[in-house]
């Protein structure tokens, strides 16, 4: 692999290796990486403009569901074109400003998508177990605050992180073990102690995963069981379907996150490759699916696509 990384590698400039292991299928990977941008691009940008295009659709649900489209094309777009040329053209070089400045986006990013969830979840909870009050409690003042507060709480975690691991001297040869800038995988370059790096972002990761996590379940429990009290079997049914599509898009977006990073931090033995790809599923896969479960799935939606076309 000594053709991937030139020696003269200076320590304001990082290679990122791709899918360790797996750079000879690097073409294959790319197809379903790009399948999935595309799609990601496709279905967030439409839903953006049906929901701006229909004033029936300004509404807390859509508005939540906006914010969620536009983390998720910013997210996507900060690794995905930097990991294609990887794989296409074996444009591994990096600058570190560069690299901190994807590293910063993608875990703020992530931060406020597990935010918005929560909001999401909270919403459905209030359309649902108490309908007749949903616009005087959601109204767009509070939509707004919830929005702002999920911005602040990533900027106030991700960047005491982004700023500690700048001060940290790196070592050559400078080269990620991944297809982004992972923190992680950054951290194992530093030439000196990295322990309070390495316990602040896992603490992190720990309490936004598990504290957001468990909002969202109380909140689907409190649905459930609201869902469960109805007389319609068929109005049981479609409750069901939607809240089970939208745990399992949330399960994809948390477990493969968190099992990456803790087997990373506590070096399991896992192949790189099984770590990277992890990685990779809760920043590619929930995005490219988000538009179809939240979205089409949605009737306004789809009323609201046809009234624009």
């Amino acid at each position: 692999m000594s053709h991937f990384y030139p020696t003269n590698i200076s320590l304001s400039e990082l290679h990122l290796s791709g899918i360790p292991g797996l750079q000879h299928l690097h073409h294959w990977i790319s197809i379903p990486f790009c399948i999935m941008y595309l799609i990601t691009l496709a279905g967030n940008s439409t839903l953006l403009c049906v929901i701006k295009a229909d004033p029936s659709l300004h509404l807390p649900m859509f508005l939540f569901l906006s914010m969620l489209a536009v983390i998720d094309l910013v997210m996507s777009t900060s690794i995905t074109p930097k990991m294609l040329s990887i794989f296409w053209f074996r444009s591994t070089a990096i600058s570190l400003d560069a690299c901190l400045t994807q590293m910063y986006f993608v875990h703020a990013f992530s931060v406020m998508e597990s935010g918005l969830l929560v909001a999401m979840a909270f919403d459905r909870y209030v359309a649902i177990c108490n309908p007749l009050r949903y616009l005087s409690i959601l109204t767009s003042p509070v939509v707004a605050a919830i929005g702002l507060a999920t911005l602040i709480r990533a900027v106030a975690f991700m960047s005491p992180l982004t700023f500690q691991i700048r001060r940290l001297p790196l070592c050559s040869p400078a080269v990620v073990d991944h297809s982004y800038c992972e923190h992680m995988a950054v951290l194992k370059l530093a030439c000196r102690n990295n322990a309070f790096s390495n316990t602040y972002s896992l603490s992190v990761s720990t309490y936004v995963g598990s504290f957001d996590s468990l909002l969202i379940t109380l909140s689907y429990t409190l649905i459930l069981r609201a869902v469960l009290s109805l007389c319609s079997t068929q109005a049981r049914k479609k409750a069901l379907s939607t809240c089970s599509s939208h745990l399992c898009i949330m399960a994809l977006f948390y477990i493969p996150g968190l099992l990456s990073m803790y087997m990373e931090s506590y070096h399991q033995e896992l192949p790189p490759h099984v770590q990277v790809l992890l990685a990779n599923i809760y920043l590619l896969i929930p995005p490219a699916f988000n538009p179809l479960i939240y979205g089409i799935r949605t009737k306004q939606i789809r009323d609201g696509a046809l009234r624009v076309i």
